[in-house]
């Protein structure tokens, strides 16, 4: 394996709402965070090897993926661009991706329907398809369930169940989210992502948590992810996508340069 197979990415995540980048805590107490197409510049410009363009209020809202935003992202974006919120169709996965998206991230439509992550699949390849998971602790306090409708809706579907099956099915990748974790800024949840990453044999996207340098190392080792979700910490200024690469590097993490 080269340096490029094993290198860990870095995804810069924005959080689309409304017109808006946001950011909230545990998916919520949300605020304005800015222009989602000029993000999108700065991110690609400063290092970022991907970005996440997330429309969170659109499945709990029963609407489609506001394409027009997703085609102003993707004019501005010069890397790979995973879109992802409202898509529940086959269909809404080619108007994505014929927006100009790169891959589809689909959660809440692909657990009533995972028939859905075949059938994306079979019309645009694995490499093109990531399953979503947001995943909370379970009520009983053994392991982890599946949240849909924006995290707001527990399943009772096991997550690290869940992610291995989304495999079976073709998706190529899994954004996998703690709830818990999300925007708290004290460290992604490692027991959950190398769960998921053991069970489910595709990279991983760790998302939910990142807080320190030290967070990116520990789940991109220790959590068994493929890649590392950041949005806060990059929204606030707190670290730069430079500091992170640069502080992989240096505690023997490949990174892409």
């Amino acid at each position: 394996m080269g340096m490029t197979d094993s290198a860990r990415r870095i995804v810069a995540c924005l959080d689309f709402n409304r017109g808006r980048v946001v950011k909230g805590v545990h998916f919520e107490g949300i605020r304005d965070i800015g222009n989602p197409a000029e993000l999108a510049a700065r991110y690609s410009e400063s290092g970022a090897d991907e970005l996440a363009f997330l429309d969170i209020s659109a499945s709990g809202e029963r609407r489609k993926t506001a394409i027009d935003e997703v085609r102003k992202v993707a004019l501005r974006a010069t890397v790979p661009l995973t879109v992802g919120g409202g898509i529940a169709s086959v269909e809404d996965a080619a108007d994505v991706l014929g927006a100009g998206a790169s891959k589809v991230s689909m959660n809440t439509a692909a657990v009533s329907d995972p028939d859905l992550i075949a059938r994306t699949v079979e019309a645009f390849g694995g490499d093109k398809v990531v399953l979503a998971i947001d995943a909370t602790e379970s009520l009983n306090g053994r392991g982890w369930e599946v949240c849909i409708n924006g995290g707001r809706t527990r399943t009772g579907i096991d997550a690290v169940e869940w992610a291995a099956r989304g495999a079976l099915l073709g998706a190529g990748e899994i954004l996998l989210t703690s709830i818990m974790a999300d925007g708290a800024r004290s460290g992604y949840d490692i027991a959950l992502t190398r769960a998921v990453a053991d069970a489910a044999g595709v990279p991983v996207v760790a998302s939910g948590g990142a807080g320190s340098l030290e967070d990116f190392v520990r789940v991109l080792t220790d959590g068994g992810a493929s890649a590392a979700l950041a949005a806060s910490v990059l929204h606030l200024g707190i670290l730069t996508i430079h500091q992170i690469k640069e502080h992989l590097r240096e505690n023997g993490v490949p990174t892409r340069q």
